[in-house]
């Protein structure tokens, strides 16, 4: 402190001389010095302390791409995809715009009447029933493709991405919604729900009821003998119009596989087969490994790719052959569990036929198509597609039936239009019972006994 306080008085001299000035450097030196060993004294180093926790790893972007992006993952997928209807089959061009169709048919408007939670039921506006299950405008376009399933794809760059855009209970539109009617197929979480979103029939509405009300399906089985459609009222009707599409459309799976929507006239009792609660969707439909062009990512059961499954194709059973399945007693296309159910839903489906056919008098009432442009050829043995033989100028020219002019379309009791519904539910699933043997065989044995 003394040395701080002589250089305090040096530098506040006046005019300091050279000695002066020597004298300063001398002290200043001296103070350095100094300050430097007690400095030193204090900084001197302590023991070593305990480690700090490690800090979280960053991630390498590239790496987490290559989780997925490798050809063990998505190019594996993407190639099995393009053997797939839903890549190739779709009719996603066509229909985009048309909103009655694209909440299906296009990738857009399926998410977004999944994310919104679009009801199936009917609202009365201005004077007619609207199916409000419907995307809006702007979202009625878009290929069937990977974000169709897997909305949430590119989100999190982890095992999130491949969360199913819904596994909710589906409400069915055939159906408007109807309680009870709900398709809920609850193995494996849920993910078959998924697949009957867009695997469901469609809804037939009354053409001649200028609401456009929705067919009261119940009232076909509560009041068979009631009429449904009279061929000498013409536009007087209030029922259904006869047409060449009139039907439930193709997608009717979900509802066999689940056992609901169909026309349940009395009879057999009405039950499931287990694979409506013990199997899913992708446990067959998605086998692994694949054989030819069967299993993984193109959804097929059979190794062809529109060949009539009355012919001979190559089936891919890895699925089915499981432990907890059919493993102890595997599968194949000879066993009875597989040939001999398929041969007695056929045979149901031949005698339905030919009694719906018996309306017509002399003339079959269902359309046949022999060729490859029929999705069900070779499942009954007439080769129908579900359609009647009804003449459309643009879908079936050369159709047999008419409305108002020769030869006029039959009169139909509710019994017989429950009964034309049930042969499109059960042709149109695809599998000749092997989805829901149980509820297959209830429909069509009950339909037919409906019958005169």
């Amino acid at each position: 402190m003394k040395l701080l306080t002589k250089i305090v008085k040096l530098l506040t001299k006046t005019k300091p001389d050279m000695k002066t000035i020597t004298k300063l450097f001398l002290f200043a030196g001296m103070f350095i010095a100094v300050a430097g060993i007690f400095f030193s004294s204090c900084t001197k180093e302590g023991p070593q302390g305990a480690s700090g926790t490690n800090g979280k790893n960053g991630v390498d972007a590239n790496e987490t791409c290559k989780q997925c992006h490798a050809p063990s993952m998505v190019d594996r997928v993407a190639t099995e995809f393009e053997m797939s209807k839903h890549s190739w089959g779709v009719a996603e061009f066509e229909e985009a715009g048309n909103g009655a169709c694209t909440s299906c048919h296009s990738q857009k408007g399926f998410i977004y009447v999944c994310q919104n939670n679009v009801p199936s039921t009917f609202t009365l506006t201005a004077g007619k029933y609207v199916n409000d299950y419907t995307p809006d405008a702007a979202n009625q376009f878009g290929a069937i493709g990977c974000w169709t399933c897997h909305s949430s794809l590119h989100t999190t760059y982890g095992v999130a991405d491949l969360a199913f855009t819904t596994t909710a209970p589906v409400s069915m539109t055939m159906w408007a919604g109807a309680s009870g009617k709900d398709i809920n197929l609850p193995a494996d979480s849920g993910v078959s729900n998924m697949c009957a979103k867009c695997h469901q029939p469609r809804p037939i509405t009354l053409g001649y009821d200028p609401t456009g009300r929705v067919l009261n399906y119940d009232d076909l089985k509560n009041n068979p003998s009631s009429i449904a459609y009279d061929s000498t009222l013409g536009n007087g009707n209030t029922g259904v119009k006869p047409s060449y599409r009139l039907g439930v459309h193709y997608g009717t799976v979900g509802a066999i596989y689940a056992g609901v929507g169909g026309i349940e006239f009395p009879g057999l009792s009405y039950s499931n087969s287990p694979h409506t609660t013990q199997a899913a969707c992708p446990q067959c439909h998605m086998a692994s490994p694949m054989t030819g062009i069967a299993g993984g990512h193109s959804f097929s059961m059979r190794n062809s790719k529109e060949t009539p499954l009355g012919a001979s194709t190559t089936w891919n059973f890895n699925g089915c052959n499981v432990t907890g399945c059919h493993a102890d007693i595997p599968i194949d296309k000879n066993t009875p569990k597989w040939a001999t159910t398929r041969a007695n839903i056929k045979l149901l489906l031949d005698n339905l036929a030919n009694k719906i056919n018996d309306i017509g008098q002399g003339h079959k009432i269902l359309h046949a198509d022999a060729t490859s442009a029929n999705l069900w050829a070779g499942i009954a043995t007439g080769n129908w597609d579900g359609y009647l033989d009804f003449y459309d100028a643009a879908s079936n020219p050369g159709g047999y039936w008419k409305l108002t002019t020769t030869p006029k379309f039959p009169t139909l009791t509710n019994a017989q239009l429950g009964a034309i519904i049930n042969f499109q539910l059960c042709l149109r699933e695809y599998s000749l019972g092997i989805h829901n043997t149980s509820y297959t065989t209830a429909l069509l044995t009950n339909s037919i006994n409906a019958l005169p």
